[in-house]
């Protein structure tokens, strides 16, 4: 069996007296879509946390491709390929596709001056690679849809070598039509074999899209069930019973 991208073994965290992790364990493989669900409060906001290197954990191990890890901050979480996307998307909106895409990563030329013309090239290459419909990259991202701007900023973390990519709830606040945009966009990941996080709060979307559904409730793992065969009412029972029968990590 290939070897997890990530592995976290009895991850705990807590804040004063609130236990906000208790001893989670989970792993996800390269071209695996990994969904994490629960209510608010479930603890899956601190765990994307110490995997993306906002929080170091205060129990537990985090192995990156089978070494041992520990972050100190995003930084270090990027330059072991794990790219967080949350759902704010940290897009500057009077800015255009490429601009956003190289954003604090430009490209210059000799003595300092911007390769404005490679940049574009490079950004609508990665860009029509996702989403081959995604054409006209000159518009200020604010004129984008929601769909569109989630290309921008998965192209750019799939371009930096992001091996892992953890995305936050991706489709919150998104109509119909971007929503199916952005699961496309999963699944073409999928397919490049990167390994894909997904937090969502959307059940139905997620057994779509995902190969395992992780849940949580109050800080703990309740079960790691396989998207296949799983429906809405079995997740739903495991998110607000907080027990599974059956279940494997």
């Amino acid at each position: 069996m290939t070897a997890p991208i990530i592995e976290l073994v009895d991850i705990a965290k807590s804040f004063g007296g609130i236990r906000a992790l208790k001893g989670v364990s989970l792993s996800i493989f390269p071209g695996e879509v990994m969904a994490l669900v629960g209510h608010n409060g479930a603890g899956k906001s601190v765990l994307v946390q110490i995997i993306s290197g906002v929080f170091s954990a205060d129990k537990g191990t985090m192995l990156v491709a089978g070494q041992p890890v520990q972050f100190r901050n995003p930084a270090d979480a990027r330059d072991a390929a794990i790219e967080t996307i949350y759902q704010t998307l940290a897009l500057a909106d009077n800015l255009d596709a490429t601009a956003n895409f190289f954003l604090g990563r430009e490209l210059r030329k000799a003595f300092g001056f911007l390769d404005t013309r490679r940049m574009k090239d490079v950004a609508a290459r990665a860009l029509q690679a996702l989403n081959p419909e995604f054409i006209d990259i000159e518009r200020p991202v604010r004129q984008m849809s929601g769909g569109q701007r989630q290309a921008i900023a998965i192209a750019r973390a799939v371009h930096f070598n992001a091996r892992c990519l953890i995305m936050d709830e991706p489709t919150a606040a998104l109509g119909p039509r971007e929503t199916a945009e952005v699961g496309e966009l999963i699944l073409r990941l999928r397919q490049k074999g990167l390994g894909i996080l997904l937090v969502s709060h959307d059940v139905r979307d997620v057994i779509r899209l995902a190969n395992r559904i992780a849940v949580m409730k109050s800080g703990q793992l309740v079960g790691v069930v396989d998207a296949e065969g799983a429906n809405e009412d079995s997740i739903v029972n495991m998110i607000i019973r907080g027990s599974a029968k059956g279940t494997r990590h």
